[in-house]
């Protein structure tokens, strides 16, 4: 499981290993992880962590452009820079070079309930620290 803290919400997610093992190996080697989360510039309802040239070393596995809120997925760059979505609510993925795909590796299991307060924080008080680390 991965334990999420961001801003003053909290959330448990389970990792999507069987629809993306890739992606949550390379996850797992970056935890635990302490960044801020911003609220989205094109992609409508969703937060987001720009890592820039930051390479994971993967492609695309169980890959959307539609990720549901609670739904964590990863970029791993390329048309854009790598990027870890966090949707709370309706997410069309996209960036100034177009419409992108980005890997579903974790869902929500709890928290789920916070989602649009997180949203609405990033979008007016600014960017918010976030953790992650497994369980």
């Amino acid at each position: 499981m991965l334990e999420i803290n961001a801003g003053p919400f909290s959330f448990v997610a389970r990792f999507e290993e069987e629809l993306a093992p890739r992606t949550v190996e390379a996850f797992r080697g970056i935890l635990p992880l302490e960044d801020r989360i911003i609220h989205c510039r094109w992609s409508g309802e969703s937060n987001w962590i720009p890592w820039g040239d930051r390479d994971l070393g993967i492609g695309p596995e169980n890959a959307t452009s539609y990720p549901h809120p609670g739904e964590l997925a990863l970029y791993p760059g390329g048309e854009s820079e790598t990027e870890l979505l966090f949707p709370y609510g309706y997410c069309h993925f996209k960036s100034k070079a177009g419409e992108l795909w980005a890997n579903h590796f974790a869902t929500l299991v709890e928290g789920q309930e916070q989602l649009k307060e997180l949203g609405r924080m990033t979008l007016w008080e600014g960017a918010q620290p976030i953790s992650f680390r497994e369980t």
